[in-house]
């Protein structure tokens, strides 16, 4: 299956001011990267750092920005667009559309609907997906396979929960959310009171709140309340393999990679990220646009946005790289220290004052 490079730029030219030069009845078989793409492909150039990669690719067209255009046009077709990253995520998206299978539609006979389910017009349900008492689907939804719907579970219109997904009870997911395959939202948070030597359970009243565009990755757990919601602002994006603990609170447009561990009642911002395998400890905010790099631990409240790096502790990217590379320093820093200290010792004076 193919597309026409011109009816690719038609398709999105309602969105973007892009310019095509080339063919536009070329015909596109591939999105790929610029190193791979071959003579039917359509790759792109995000920065002019990389420029050096245009002149060797072989794709039948890359998209580029203006610093590159003229590069470009002597390689071969070119779509010019201001934001060429951001164009060819929509082309990718274009290119699923148009090659994907629709849904079957309807509910699979293999599956259990409560009766007091309410499903809206073009609800698609997989096989053995149970959806429970009261629970609420809105329209063009898609439930897949073995997936389960607690009770009172509201959905939202065109979210796409992929096989295997659980929402327990009184939970409720936005519009035109993608939930993947292993994901467990509104299990029981980790709360227990210590008692003569042994745990009791605190239960976990409280749900989980999505909003709407929001994305989460395979295997990932988002804690219930205890008492009030967890909540995912819009358009927040989780990687596979994350746990989101019980009160947590996500603002809008936030970024988690994968494996990353937010504990209980912890508050992140709007527009943050933390990188993968970071931590953020339980009860500390982060405030709008602070980014956490791979693998820190947040063990203090972030109060100003910008740039964390570190576990030793964590601290502003900049002041942390150049400890960092003190730190690499230190053996060589302790044997000058140290023939420093032989040669004061050997002075007269020093001799003298040790006599």
């Amino acid at each position: 299956m193919t597309l026409r490079l011109g009816d690719i730029v038609a398709a999105l030219a309602g969105e973007f001011d892009a310019v095509l030069a080339g063919n536009p009845d070329v015909s596109i078989e591939r999105l790929a990267t610029i190193e791979s793409a071959g003579p039917d492909d359509l790759t792109f150039l995000s920065h002019p750092k990389y420029q050096n990669k245009l002149a060797h690719s072989a794709a039948a067209c890359v998209v580029v920005g203006p610093a590159v255009a003229e590069a470009a046009r002597r390689r071969g077709a070119c779509i010019i667009v201001d934001d060429p990253y951001f164009y060819f995520a929509r082309v990718t998206q274009l290119w699923k559309r148009s090659h994907q299978l629709p849904p079957v539609g309807g509910v699979h006979p293999a599956a259990f609907i409560d009766p007091s389910a309410s499903l809206a017009p073009g609800v698609d349900v997989g096989a053995f997906a149970c959806i429970g008492a009261g629970a609420i689907l809105g329209a063009g939804a898609q439930i897949g396979a073995h997936c389960v719907i607690g009770g009172r579970v509201r959905i939202g219109a065109d979210t796409r929960l992929s096989p295997r997904v659980t929402v327990a009870d009184d939970c409720s997911i936005g519009e035109r959310c993608i939930v993947h395959s292993g994901a467990v939202i509104g299990a029981d948070g980790f709360g227990f009171a210590p008692h003569e030597g042994r745990w009791e359970k605190i239960e976990q009243l409280g749900a989980v709140r999505i909003g709407d565009d929001v994305e989460i990755g395979a295997n990932t757990c988002i804690d219930r309340g205890s008492l009030q919601d967890t909540v995912i602002e819009n358009g927040v994006k989780l990687d596979n393999l994350i746990q989101i603990g019980h009160n947590v609170h996500i603002g809008r447009h936030t970024a988690l990679a994968g494996c990353v561990g937010v504990a209980g009642s912890a508050n992140i911002g709007a527009h943050c990220t933390v990188g993968g395998g970071a931590v953020v400890l339980g009860h500390l905010s982060l405030a709008d646009h602070v980014h956490v790099s791979a693998a820190s631990i947040v063990t203090r409240s972030i109060l100003t946005p910008g740039h964390f790096t570190g576990i030793f502790p964590i601290d502003d990217n900049a002041s942390w790289e150049k400890n960092a590379a003190t730190l690499k320093q230190l053996h060589s820093l302790r044997a000058r220290l140290k023939i420093l200290e032989d040669t004061a010792d050997k002075v007269p004076g020093k001799m003298q004052e040790k006599s």
